[in-house]
């Protein structure tokens, strides 16, 4: 069982809504990535272009959460991702929470479950936080 340096109570407010927006500004700054990475690829990267998407997401992931232990999107709306020890994610944390999330965006129902454990958890926690026993939480604790 975690026991938390804070209170959980406060927390974890507003963390589910935090992890939404985080989200999609995530989605954003990938498409831009993946947008400039396009003349790289001789402008063939359209044809294949949310496979691009899911690569160069995966490594955004897993370098802005090994290097803050938030990504861009996180960081922006000031939550962070603890491991079950109430430490930042290590490089390896960080690798593995981002391959447990690109499974989860590859197989639709694992994605869905992830999103209702997070609205009905009161940590907000998805699926792959639960079988890693990481969480996110709000950084100005």
């Amino acid at each position: 069982m975690t026991t938390y340096t804070y209170d959980p109570a406060t927390a974890f407010t507003g963390v589910v809504v935090k992890r939404g927006i985080a989200w999609v500004f995530d989605m954003i700054a990938i498409g831009i990535i993946c947008t400039l990475a396009l003349p790289f690829t001789a402008f063939t990267g359209i044809f294949f272009f949310p496979f691009l998407m899911l690569v160069i997401g995966f490594f955004y992931r897993w370098i802005t959460i090994a290097n803050g232990s938030a990504t861009w999107g996180m960081r922006m709306v000031g939550i962070t991702l603890r491991d079950v020890y109430d430490h930042p994610l290590s490089s390896q944390t960080a690798f593995f929470h981002t391959l447990g999330y690109s499974i989860s965006i590859c197989v639709a129902p694992l994605q869905l479950i992830s999103v209702i454990l997070m609205l009905v958890s009161p940590q907000a926690k998805g699926l792959t936080d639960y079988l890693l026993g990481t969480y996110a939480v709000n950084r100005d604790i």
